[in-house]
C-alpha cells in the first residue's frame, strides 16, 4: 500500500511503500511517548527505506534518543534515527542502520487513509506513564518489553497487507 504523509505545517510530505500497514502497535516506552505519543504511546508503521520520497528534505531534523544498554546500564545514544519537522515539530518516521531496508513512519503523520487493525499489540507497557491507562480489547496482546512477533509476522499471521 502506498502511505502518503506529512508534518502539521506541511513542511515536510513523504510517501512509501508499505506491505504492513495497519497500525496496531502501541508503543508506550518513554522515547516514543515523549517524542510523538499524545495519548501515552506511539504507532509505528512498516514500510520499505527505498521507497522513501521527500518533499521538504531541508526541514527535517533527527534525534537519536539517550537509551540504556541493557547489559552495562551505560547511557548511550540510540542508533535509531526519529525523523521530525524542524518547523512544527511533528514526528515523522524512524530509520535505524541496524536494519536498513526499513522504515517506520509514525501512523500520525500518515495522511492515507490506514486500515483498521482487527486487534492491537501493546508493547512496552512496563514504561508507561502511571497516567496512562490501557484501552485493551479482549483479542489483544500486552507486552511488558517486546512483542514476540515483526510487524511483519503480525501481518503474515492475520493474513493482512500484500
Amino acid at each position: 500500500m502506498l502511505l502518503a504523509g506529512s508534518c502539521h505545517c506541511g513542511g515536510v510530505r513523504f510517501s512509501l511503500e508499505s506491505p504492513h500497514p495497519y497500525p496496531f502497535n502501541l508503543c508506550y516506552c518513554s522515547v516514543c511517548r515523549k517524542t510523538a505519543g499524545g495519548g501515552g504511546y506511539a504507532i509505528n508503521l512498516g514500510g520499505e527505506h527505498k521507497s522513501l520520497k521527500i518533499e521538504g528534505q531541508a526541514n527535517i531534523e533527527i534525534y537519536q534518543a539517550k537509551i540504556v544498554d541493557p547489559e552495562t546500564g551505560e547511557i548511550k545514544k540510540s542508533p535509531a534515527l526519529r525523523h521530525f519537522c524542524k518547523i512544527c515539530g511533528s514526528a515523522l518516521w524512524l530509520w535505524d542502520p541496524r536494519w536498513p531496508a526499513l522504515v517506520h513512519p509514525f501512523a500520525s503523520a500518515i495522511d492515507s487513509e490506514l486500515p483498521v487493525p482487527p486487534e492491537r499489540t501493546h508493547l512496552m507497557v512496563k514504561s508507561k506513564a502511571s497516567w496512562v491507562k490501557i484501552h485493551a480489547n479482549a483479542q489483544d496482546k500486552i507486552f511488558d518489553h517486546y512483542p514476540d512477533e515483526s510487524i511483519a509476522q503480525w501481518h503474515q499471521r492475520l493474513g493482512l497487507g500484500d
